[in-house]
């Protein structure tokens, strides 16, 4: 493989860990992506958001320095068998991996070479299957029971940055918002537009008061 040899620097994203990007470089990405989807260790496959055309193999490196020097602690790093193991994911939305892609095409003038991808129907059922594992195991973890907080059937919940915005309680786990049933934190996910690091009982109050604040003040 030789030093100048034209490839794409990358952004994947994977359904099975929403809260990381991998951002590397290959010079042929459909046989990157085969190779990464061969393992059977994660529940989805990966898939491109963006590329960006760059004229070295070594790129990439450049952009993990940047990364690296704004928020070192996006990175994953770990120790596995006594050796540290620094990887090609970072701890950032999709979405700001590429303004900074973004950001290096503008400064460089090759924006023509950046490319934002569209996620196929497949994909984004898969986006969506995933979400909901993830909705339903946070909300497990938190293990926020309407009945041991004392909060009835029946009752109407506000979200808590817009009071007009409401939903009712339903069963001793869920809401019902726009004539569907779910969990709090997977209408607080769809409330804020976010996908990660959401509680849902955080985003709602019953009579002015935020249900974690009452769970937390029932000890329950």
């Amino acid at each position: 493989m030789k030093e100048d040899s034209k490839g794409v620097i990358y952004i994947l994203t994977n359904p099975s860990f929403p809260e990381y990007v991998k951002i590397g470089y290959t010079e042929d990405m459909e046989k990157r992506l085969i190779r990464l989807n061969k393992s059977e260790c994660t529940p989805f496959a990966f898939r491109v958001y963006a590329t960006y055309e760059v004229e070295s193999r070594l790129s990439d490196k450049r952009v993990h320095e940047i990364i690296d020097k704004l928020s070192p602690e996006l990175r994953s790093v770990d120790t596995y068998g006594g050796k540290k193991r620094v990887r090609e994911f970072y701890a950032m939305s999709a979405e700001d991996a590429y303004e900074i892609l973004k950001a290096i095409a503008e400064i460089n003038g090759r924006v023509d070479k950046l490319k934002k991808m569209k996620l196929s129907k497949e994909e984004k059922e898969d986006e969506k299957t995933a979400d909901e594992i993830e909705t339903e195991i946070q909300d497990k973890a938190e293990n926020f029971s309407f009945i041991k907080c004392q909060i009835p059937i029946g009752a109407i919940l506000e979200y808590i940055n817009n009071p007009n915005i409401t939903c009712t309680v339903v069963s001793d786990r869920k809401v019902q918002y726009n004539n569907k049933e779910m969990y709090l934190t997977g209408l607080a996910k769809i409330l804020l537009g976010k996908r990660i690091g959401i509680c849902g009982p955080r985003y709602f109050t019953y009579k002015g008061e935020r249900l974690d604040e009452i769970r937390h003040k029932l000890k329950v």
